[in-house]
This record gives structure tokens, C-alpha cells and sequence, in this order.
């Protein structure tokens, strides 16, 4: 009995003994079975350009509104949308009767008032002789005429002076009648007063036309839209300062529209007007674009998909922008960097209560906002590395200082272990 004890107590003893040996290895394989897989991406050099993106509507740089000043019924209708048209075509007539008998008049008018000219300085030298003829009747015999007949004589005379002022002044009157009739004549021609190509028609033949109290829109004529033509943007207010920034250092904007899908069109910032719009409290400004349109490709009242180049560099460190927002959890990372995440709760709580800070405190935070950690693996752990951020586009951001090269191995996320 006591010798089958001695042996169950050796068994023990050594199974136990090899239990400890192996217990090491075991456990250490258990462990790094269980530590997280990362997923990484490299440090490259290369360029980035940063963009504002906007949408706008594509407008010719000038549309003329072609109007009528004279009433009437339309008899004759020569131009039609998309008519390329000269200085001075005509587009529409004007049914030309009433103006054409109003101007009849008119020459009539003048006609009679030329006549009463030539009345009234026919008495005027008749009362002039009558006149000379009375003075020297008196200068032989002062009692031939009396002082009151040389009184009618004299102002008999002098109110015939005033007739023919008046009737050559009653001429003048005439003749600008005139001129006005000969002018509502030519205005039932509708010309057009500039070259260029008819993108509105709002008459039709036969439509009657009543310009007395407003002026009728018949057409609209944009010329030279094959030079040139706007795109009229939208600009949130938070980019207005990087708008202007790109517009004095003449970056490029470049843009599609949904009709040619691959084609990408090059413009330049023209304008940034003040006039600000407010919808729904937020608050943006138009930005006008100029682009060339040397095919015609594009219309007005296009769709614009806009990017503004505010900034390019090239052959620059950059930071794969997934890096940047990768946060590990704290059992990943190293003690020493446990105050770094435990900083994270306080800087979100600031982001949160920025607007009851100071506009120099919400400045300077801004300014900190550069100011990073993106995080590498150090054996089983990982390690944070302090980063100074600058530009940035939609994939990478500029490596302005940090211990980093190219090709360093930047932790995004943690792969899902199938």
C-alpha cells in the first residue's frame, strides 16, 4: 500500500512538473493569439490640394432683355430660340398702321404750323411798312397822325413780332412731334441691339402687345457665350476667407455639369460679391466663376458641381487621414500614453462648450486643433507619436513636424478576426 502511494505521489510530481514547463509557453501563445490585429498604412510623400467644394448655376456673362416700346398686334416673327442674331436684325414687326397714321399727322401738323409762319411774318412786314409809312407822315406834319394812332401802328407791329416767335416755336413743337412719330415707326421693328445668340422667346406671331404702363420682355439675347461664361456659386461663409484666398493667388476652379459627366471644365475665381444670403441661418455669398465655352457645351441654367483650389504642394509628407482619426482603446496602448486618452473626454468637452469661451480662447483652440497624435505599434502595444498637421484633401494631410519619415507604418483600425 505504501509503495502504490509512493508511486501516485512520483506521478503527481512529475505531471506537476510538467504542467510548470509547459505552463509558460502555453499561456504567452494564448495571449498573443488574443492580441488585435492592426490594420496600417504608410507615410507617403507626394502632393495634396485642398478644396472647397460648391454647386452653382451656369449663366451667361450678359443677357440683354429685348423689349417693345410701341403697342400692337405681332404680324411678323423672324427670330426663334437659339438663332445666332447680329446688331441691328431685326426680330419682330409690329403691326405698323397706327404709328404709320399717327406719323401722317404729324407731317400734316408741321406742314400747317411752317404755313402760320409764313401768315404771321407777312403781317409782320405789312405792319412794319404801315409803320414807316405813319412815322414819316409825321415827321412832315405832326398833326397828319395823332400819337395814338402812332401808339396802334407801333404796337400793332410789335405784337406780330411775337406771333411769328410763337408760330416758329409752335414749328419746332411740330417737328419734334414729328421726330417722335418717325421714331415710334422704326420701334415697330424689334432689332436686336447686340450680337449674340436668342436663349428666351416670349411672343408669339399674332400676340398683341400693351406697352403703356410697362415695357413687354419678347426676347432675351446673351452674346458672346462662346467666349465665355459664368458660374454663378454658392459659398458658405466659413469658406468665404479660403475663397478669397484661392482668388488672389489666381488658383484654378474646376468643374462638371451633368451633361458631360467626362468632362471636367477649367474656370478662374472672377467675383466674390458681398451680397450675402441667409436661408434657413445659414449664410453664404455668390462666387462667379469664368470658364471658357469655346463649343457651346455649356447652357444656361446647368447644374455646376464646383471645386475650388484653395492650396496644392507638392513632394510633402502626408499622413493618411484614417490615422488621424483612429483612437485606440486604453488596454491597446502603453501606460505612458494612458494621459493622452484620458485627455480625450476633456478636449471633446471643450469642442462642446466653445461658444461659452472667449473669441481669443476659441482662436487659439483652433490653432491647437493642429496639433495631433497618431498612433504605431511598439512591440505588443501601441505607442503615440505627437504630429504638427497642416494641408489637408480628402484623403491625406500634410506632415508639417513629428518623428515620422516615408513609408513609417501608421495604425487606421483593427482587423476583424473571421
Amino acid at each position: 500500500m505504501q509503495k502504490r502511494l509512493i508511486k501516485i505521489t512520483l506521478i503527481l510530481a512529475i505531471l506537476g512538473g510538467l504542467g510548470a514547463i509547459t505552463y509558460g509557453p502555453i499561456a504567452e501563445s494564448i495571449q498573443n493569439r488574443n492580441l488585435p490585429t492592426w490594420r496600417t498604412s504608410e507615410v507617403t510623400q507626394g502632393e495634396i490640394i485642398s478644396v472647397v467644394n460648391s454647386t452653382g448655376t451656369v449663366k451667361p456673362v450678359l443677357e440683354v432683355s429685348v423689349g417693345s416700346f410701341v403697342s400692337g398686334p405681332i404680324i411678323e416673327l423672324y427670330a426663334d430660340y437659339n438663332q445666332v442674331v447680329k446688331k441691328g436684325e431685326i426680330l419682330a414687326r409690329v403691326d405698323p398702321r397706327l404709328t404709320e397714321a399717327a406719323l401722317a399727322r404729324s407731317r400734316a401738323a408741321l406742314a400747317t404750323r411752317e404755313a402760320d409762319v409764313e401768315r404771321t411774318k407777312a403781317l409782320l412786314l405789312q405792319s412794319e411798312r404801315d409803320e414807316k409809312r405813319a412815322i414819316a407822315l409825321q415827321e412832315e406834319n405832326e398833326e397828319f397822325i395823332s400819337i395814338k394812332e402812332m401808339d396802334v401802328f407801333h404796337f400793332n407791329r410789335l405784337s406780330l413780332e411775337a406771333q411769328v416767335k410763337q408760330s416758329l416755336a409752335l414749328v419746332q413743337q411740330a417737328k419734334a412731334d414729328l421726330e417722335n412719330a418717325e421714331t415710334n415707326l422704326e420701334y415697330t421693328e424689334i432689332t436686336s441691339p447686340v450680337d449674340g445668340i436668342v436663349i428666351d422667346r416670349k411672343i408669339s406671331q399674332g400676340q398683341t402687345l400693351a406697352s403703356q404702363f410697362q415695357t413687354p420682355e419678347l426676347f432675351i439675347v446673351a452674346p458672346d457665350m462662346e467666349k465665355k461664361m459664368h458660374v454663378e456659386a454658392s459659398v458658405d461663409e466659413a469658406d468665404i476667407g479660403l475663397i478669397q484666398k484661392a482668388q488672389e493667388s489666381k488658383q484654378p476652379a474646376k468643374f462638371r455639369v451633368d451633361a458631360y459627366p467626362d468632362d471636367l471644365f477649367d474656370g478662374q475665381i472672377e467675383q466674390i460679391r458681398k451680397s450675402s444670403t441667409t436661408t434657413q441661418n445659414v449664410v453664404t455669398y455668390p462666387v462667379i466663376v469664368a470658364a471658357a465655352n469655346p463649343n457651346l457645351k455649356l447652357y444656361p441654367g446647368m447644374t455646376a458641381n464646383i471645386s475650388f483650389q484653395i492650396e496644392k504642394k507638392e513632394d510633402i509628407l502626408r499622413i493618411p487621414n484614417a490615422a488621424l482619426r483612429f483612437y485606440p482603446k486604453r488596454n491597446h496602448v502603453r501606460e505612458e500614453d494612458h494621459k493622452i486618452l484620458d485627455g480625450k473626454d476633456e478636449d471633446e468637452e471643450q469642442e462642446t462648450l466653445s461658444v461659452q469661451h472667449s473669441a481669443a480662447e476659441q482662436t487659439e483652440a483652433s490653432r491647437k486643433r493642429r496639433h495631433r497624435h497618431v498612433w504605431v505599434v511598439d512591440e505588443k502595444k501601441l505607442r503615440a507619436v505627437a504630429v504638427e498637421t497642416g494641408l489637408s484633401d480628402s484623403k491625406y494631410t500634410e506632415l508639417v513636424s513629428g518623428e515620422l519619415k516615408n513609408d513609417h507604418e501608421l495604425v487606421v483600425g483593427e482587423k476583424i478576426k473571421r
